[in-house]
């Protein structure tokens, strides 16, 4: 069984698809053991709580440059991995060297473009758009000590149209993401992921 922790800071849609995931028995092998948002009043809690998962609340706002030491307090020999999706957060010390290659994000771009500091929600399909690319998507991808650098687990490529807004684009990339996020898990819960330097290998 792997046990996973997932971070959220908003509504939770791709926290929802893991949990629907884990009904719907695509997930046979994993267990959501604690959601911890960063902020008050984030609707990925009460996702949580009506699927009767552990909650969190760590203030950002409050906690600041402690904040990834007080998770990695309540995580600490609890859970296999960690999930952040949708975590507007920046994960630091000592959570990147105790959780190496154990903690994996979902962002709304395919890296290396529209990704680093500043690049989330509608900023990021806004810089799509505006820089005429003719694809977008979405990536999950390891973390480490620099902003979605880590290596790269699996991509969902999304054409972009000519008529597209920021808002449209995210709908269509969001719906990719919801397929994404469980695949990955589900590939590291049978142990089907390999990491050699910044190539993930998906064994057979």
């Amino acid at each position: 069984m792997l046990n996973i922790a997932v971070l959220v800071s908003g509504g939770g849609t791709n926290l929802q698809s893991i949990i629907d995931g884990i009904k719907s028995g695509f997930l046979k092998d994993v267990n959501i053991k604690f959601v911890i948002s960063d902020r008050e009043g984030a609707y990925g809690i009460e996702r949580a709580e009506k699927a009767g998962i552990e909650t969190l609340v760590l203030d950002r706002k409050i906690y600041k440059k402690e904040l990834s030491a007080k998770i990695f307090e309540q995580l600490q020999n609890k859970v296999d991995f960690i999930v952040l999706a949708g975590y507007l957060s920046i994960v630091a010390e000592p959570l990147i060297s105790e959780f190496k290659d154990r903690i994996i994000n979902i962002h709304p771009s395919l890296i290396p473009s529209f990704c680093g500091k500043g690049m989330y929600g509608l900023k990021v399909h806004e810089a799509a758009i505006n820089y005429g690319v003719k694809f977008s998507g979405c990536t999950v991808h390891f973390v480490d000590e620099n902003t979605d650098t880590g290596a790269i687990i699996l991509q969902k490529v999304v054409e972009v149209k000519n008529d597209d807004t920021p808002e449209k684009l995210q709908k269509r990339i969001l719906k990719e993401e919801h397929e994404a996020l469980p695949l990955a898990i589900k590939l590291l819960s049978e142990g089907k992921v390999v990491v050699e330097n910044r190539k993930v290998i998906i064994k057979e």
